[in-house]
């Protein structure tokens, strides 16, 4: 349980993260599924964190808006942690951080299998863990 209170998560509802000339994940800033910008130091410190990238990537999973997407996550799932904007994660036209965390070393690195995989990101802002999509958020195997 220790572990959980000095990682933050990066789940990944479809993710590309890049710039390999990036040192950490705190390297990057995206628009919240607001519109604002906003840098992913500011989730340096707090503690354990979920962050929500979603991405219309796998299957058509996610072919709303962002205001679309923002208000199904409340009303269907009770969705409180941060949400970004859509993003892409494959493609030519993959974001930045997907590049990055996909271009990592095995076996944190690699191609994105599946909408919610999921990133533990230590307070230095490097990959500590990646997780199955199929692993449920209640799933204690992670966090051993």
């Amino acid at each position: 349980m220790q572990r959980l209170l000095r990682l933050g998560l990066v789940s990944v509802v479809a993710l590309q993260l890049g710039a390999s000339q990036s040192g950490s994940v705190y390297d990057f800033s995206l628009n919240r599924i607001d519109g604002s910008k906003e840098s992913l130091s500011t989730y340096r410190d707090p503690g354990f964190v979920v962050l929500g990238f979603p991405a219309n990537d796998f299957g058509g999973q996610e072919p709303g808006s962002n205001a679309q997407i923002a208000s199904y996550c409340r009303a269907t799932w009770s969705v409180d942690f941060p949400m970004f904007e859509k993003i892409s994660v494959t493609g030519d036209d993959a974001h930045p951080l997907y590049e990055f965390l996909t271009s990592r070393p095995d076996p944190i690195g690699g191609e994105i299998e599946w909408n919610f995989q999921k990133f533990l990101v230590g307070r230095d802002g490097q990959i500590v863990e990646r997780i199955p999509p199929d692993t449920q958020p209640l799933d204690s195997e992670p966090v051993k």
